[in-house]
């Protein structure tokens, strides 16, 4: 899937970086500043072999910002090799990671390499980290330390040579708190933090975005025509919260491809959720949140998050005045700003 993604950074890149000789943000739409931001940061993280922990919203393109890092590495010519930790049950993950012998387990008919041998010479990501039981979390350690492992049920030692990149959803240092992850194997990934803004923080993004998603149907469909999008349109999806980010983005841009039978996008084509109920307020979506399988309780903590961000902003982090804003009280706001890991721009002071 084609997304985009930012990171919210001081010193800001004004130029794009697509422009740079010899680095390759394909895959990579957008203008915001913060999405220059990242894009340095790839460049600058892809000389050299340090662990990177991207982290973000599901949706925001983590696993393509970990891309663009390999394929701007001296390592874009060996494998990338991606595994999802959250979506293998966690019996079964330490073979996918580190393969197995014939016999080691009940159905091993075979031996079987694992994804860290395939990714030897190249690059493993390891999406959703933060989903990882703390039993293979000890032995992932010492794999990332020693750069060696053995088969489940051998006694051969295997040696790589990979770059380690790891994504996740999850505040881990609050999963640190609550012993759900640990702490050595936290700093051990996450030697270069790599943060993801959701797309509600950079609407700047959006049209850009869909200029890119509209281009792809075009290559896909030589009969398609871009359809327009009005300035009214445009200030409703700057407006809205998009709870599944760009991933809801570009199934909003195909969707309306295919309903849209005029060449211009009118505020009815969009979905209700967008438009609103006309009392200024701009509901989460529930379609969205099932159709880009999104949970309860991450799109009610996405939404409070908006909140609470957007209050802090408008008050210039007065807390007290934003906790004033929400109608609740300052101590509670000041704990699920440590909870949600909501941070000022480095230029703002807090109060």
């Amino acid at each position: 899937m084609v997304q985009a993604i930012a990171e919210k950074t001081s010193g800001a890149a004004d130029a794009p970086l697509k422009e740079v000789s010899g680095f390759d943000r394909s895959g990579i739409a957008g203008v915001s500043k913060g999405l220059m931001a990242v894009l340095d940061r790839v460049r600058k993280v892809a000389r050299s072999d340090s662990s990177v922990l991207i982290t973000g919203e599901s949706g925001t393109g983590k696993e393509l910002i970990a891309r663009a890092i390999h394929k701007n590495s001296t390592r874009k010519d060996g494998p990338m090799v991606v595994i999802n930790c959250g979506a293998i049950p966690s019996e079964l993950l330490e073979s996918e990671l580190f393969g197995h012998e014939k016999g080691a387990f009940t159905g091993a008919h075979r031996a079987r390499i694992g994804r860290f041998e395939i990714a030897d010479k190249g690059t493993i990501f390891l999406d959703e980290i933060g989903d990882m039981s703390p039993d293979l979390q000890v032995k992932l350690l010492r794999a990332l330390q020693e750069r060696q492992f053995e088969r489940v049920g051998g006694s051969q030692t295997i040696a790589v040579d990979i770059r380690v990149i790891s994504a996740t959803n999850k505040n881990l240092t609050a999963a640190i708190e609550d012993n759900e992850f640990r702490e050595d194997l936290y700093y051990r990934l996450n030697v270069i933090p790599i943060n993801i803004l959701p797309l509600r923080e950079r609407p700047e993004d959006i049209m850009p975005l869909v200029d890119h998603f509209q281009a792809g149907l075009a290559r896909r469909s030589a009969d398609y025509m871009p359809k327009v999008f009005p300035e009214a349109v445009k200030q409703v999806l700057a407006a809205y919260e998009w709870p599944g980010n760009i991933r809801e983005l570009e199934n909003l841009v195909e969707r309306l491809s295919v309903l849209v039978e005029d060449d211009i996008v009118g505020i009815a084509d969009l979905p209700a959720c967008m438009i609103g109920d006309g009392t200024g307020v701009t509901p989460v979506c529930v379609a969205s949140v099932f159709q880009n399988n999104i949970g309860f309780n991450e799109a009610v903590e996405a939404y409070q998050k908006s909140l609470i961000t957007h209050a802090l902003n408008e008050t210039g982090w007065v807390k007290a005045k934003a906790a004033e804003l929400l109608k609740m009280n300052r101590t509670t706001l000041v704990e699920k700003i440590k909870k949600m890991d909501i941070e000022p721009q480095d230029d703002m002071p807090v109060f």
